[in-house]
């Protein structure tokens, strides 16, 4: 069919080309004409063939590559025809698994079904045995296993709870001096001893002149402004300010300062300079009260309070600095709190506060911890704060857990080794007397108390003691130490056997 609808398509060109062959040799003979056309024919004939033939050797490539792709495509759809074949023998198999599996199961169900119905007429039974042999039914039964459960478990309970009661009276003592310990050995600070007198430098002994004024009447004017007492004598290049009250004799050792320094030294200007010394260290009172709320993390506080605190820098207590003694006993509070698993912030503040009632602006005639109970409730200060101030030298009784630990914690600041003036020879001779307990052992060459007396170090001769006589030496020490001596937390003993070899080069 092809091959026709070409030839048609080549007999309509090559009419076409005659035609126009002869009208464009009309000039020609008839003949020539014939024979051209006949040659126009041949060519034409010949190009058709030739496009023909090309075009059957295309159209029989693309026959070729068409029956390749469908050859291919039966291949692949042979292979599908293969897996699917192979899947539904697989479905087929596990569907006859299926089948006997669930066949398997209604065979299980039906003999656990008899199972079951043959226990339960058994149970049955015996449930009418065991009525008929006791004579109760079996709520009653069960009623007389609940109670006589009930009587077991609260002896038991009853129990429990004496063995931990008995264990907890042993180990509370324990406990307590470990939370003690733990809190002594976290906070530690400065320990500044005041005295109650203030000795003034000079730069010569020309100025005391100038001091005294004519007939004394500056150190008069002096000594009535500040109101503390100036002692000039002998001494080179110092007066000496003594007063009880810290605050007057700063007042007073800033106001020489400045007249000194300025050089005008009479009784109007001592007035002057006295008094502003004493706004200034108003000023510096309230700026310290800030700074230490600020550096505890109090906040909140009113304040007066805040000036008391701040005051606390220039009072003591046994000689111990009244400011360096709350921030410890704050911190200590804090860190024993949080032990306990109380408000460390809270107990913070009751422990920077508990000692306000020793730096009132009046001086009434009441324990310092009840006017400072009193004055914490007139600023509004939380009741449990309140009494734990009042109740730290029990004056009050306690009503929060808070106070006994501020009252633990004043003591332990007061009672630290080196706090305040009267134990401080008592912790010398403790220091002491540690030392010589060690040196009385053969062998012992030096001893050393070190930390505070919480570490004793003992050194020994190399050729009088081996390594193992050390370990056996370091725990007859401690031994002997616990057995026989006093001490607040815990002692390391360290011993310590060196060998040293000395030669000279001549």
């Amino acid at each position: 069919m092809v091959y026709i609808i070409i030839g048609i398509i080549a007999l309509v060109i090559g009419g076409g080309g005659v035609y126009l062959t002869l009208t464009g040799i009309h000039k020609k003979t008839k003949q020539d004409a014939l024979a051209e056309i006949e040659l126009l024919k041949k060519d034409q004939l010949i190009e058709v063939k030739e496009k023909f033939i090309a075009l059957k050797a295309e159209h029989e490539q693309q026959v070729q590559q068409r029956n390749a792709r469908i050859q291919e495509k039966e291949v692949k759809l042979q292979q599908r025809e293969m897996q699917l074949n192979q899947r539904q023998g697989e479905l087929q198999r596990k569907s006859n698994e299926v089948e006997a599996l669930r066949e398997t199961h209604e065979q299980q169900l039906h003999l656990l079904e008899k199972k079951k119905s043959e226990l339960e007429h058994l149970t049955r039974q015996a449930q009418e045995q065991l009525e008929s042999i006791s004579g109760l039914s079996v709520e009653q039964a069960k009623e007389k296993l609940v109670e006589a459960l009930k009587d077991e478990a609260k002896t038991n309970a009853m129990s429990y709870i004496n063995d931990i009661m008995e264990e907890a009276k042993m180990t509370a003592n324990k406990e307590a001096k470990r939370v003690i310990i733990n809190t002594i050995q976290r906070i530690s600070t400065e320990t500044a001893i005041e005295n109650s007198v203030t000795v003034f430098h000079i730069e010569s002994d020309e100025i005391k002149g100038r001091i005294i004024g004519r007939e004394g009447r500056n150190i008069r004017a002096l000594e009535a402004a500040t109101g503390v007492e100036i002692i000039v004598d002998d001494t080179p290049e110092a007066i000496v300010l003594s007063a009880f009250d810290p605050v007057r004799r700063e007042i007073a050792r800033l106001s020489l300062h400045q007249l000194v320094t300025d050089g005008r030294i009479h009784p109007a200007r001592i007035e002057e300079i006295v008094n502003k010394v004493r706004k200034q260290i108003e000023e510096e009172i309230i700026e310290i009260g800030k700074r230490t709320t600020i550096d505890l993390g109090i906040h909140g506080l009113h304040p007066e309070l805040i000036r008391m605190v701040g005051k606390m820098k220039y009072r003591s207590s046994y000689g111990q600095n009244l400011l360096q003694h709350s921030r410890e006993v704050a911190n200590l509070c804090a860190t024993m709190a949080s032990e306990l698993g109380l408000n460390p912030k809270t107990a913070k503040r009751a422990g920077l506060l508990h000692d306000i009632g020793k730096v009132p602006d009046d001086e009434p005639e009441l324990p310092h911890a009840i006017l400072g109970m009193r004055l914490a409730e007139k600023y509004k200060e939380k009741p449990n704060v309140c009494n734990a101030i009042g109740a730290h030298h029990d004056e009050v009784e306690m009503e929060t857990l808070i106070a006994p630990i501020v009252q633990v914690c004043d003591a332990i600041s007061g009672a630290r080794p080196g706090a305040r003036r009267e134990i401080v020879e008592a912790y010398i001779k403790r220091l002491k007397d540690l030392e010589n307990l060690a040196a009385q052992y053969p062998g012992v060459v030096k001893t050393y108390a070190i930390q505070a007396g919480r570490e004793l170090r003992v050194i020994v001769g190399a050729d009088k003691i081996d390594d193992k006589e050390t370990e056996l030496l370091s725990f007859d020490i401690a031994k002997k130490i616990q057995d026989e001596m006093t001490y607040p937390g815990q002692v390391k003993i360290t011993v310590i056997r060196e060998t040293r070899a000395v030669s000279y080069a001549k």
